[in-house]
């Protein structure tokens, strides 16, 4: 399994229009094939900050799966406007050993 890792810097003032669009966005990532979960945090310290951890099967269910498909541009269109500056997207795999 794949985590996607994302810090999402919103614009201020944009929080809650932000988390209504997110509440539809992730119905369409939901549906990708590949796709595991997802979970959206909002910072304590910093209300405009949000980390978003999407599990995938593997890199390329994210990567070419989603990025390439026709329901990658509606979640563009709902969310990519909110951010301040546009996030880093990073990739991570377990090191630990199951048993």
């Amino acid at each position: 399994m794949i985590l996607e890792s994302v810090i999402l810097e919103v614009k201020a003032g944009e929080e809650e229009a932000f988390e209504l669009a997110f509440s539809e966005a992730q119905k369409i990532v939901a549906t990708m094939p590949g796709y595991c979960s997802h979970d959206l945090l909002r910072c304590v310290e910093a209300r405009s900050r949000y980390l978003l951890q999407i599990r995938w099967t593997n890199l390329e269910a994210h990567t070419v799966g989603f990025r390439g498909s026709k329901e990658y541009v509606r979640w563009r269109e709902l969310l990519h406007h909110f951010y301040e500056v546009f996030p880093t997207v990073e990739h991570y795999r377990s090191v630990l050993q199951d048993g």
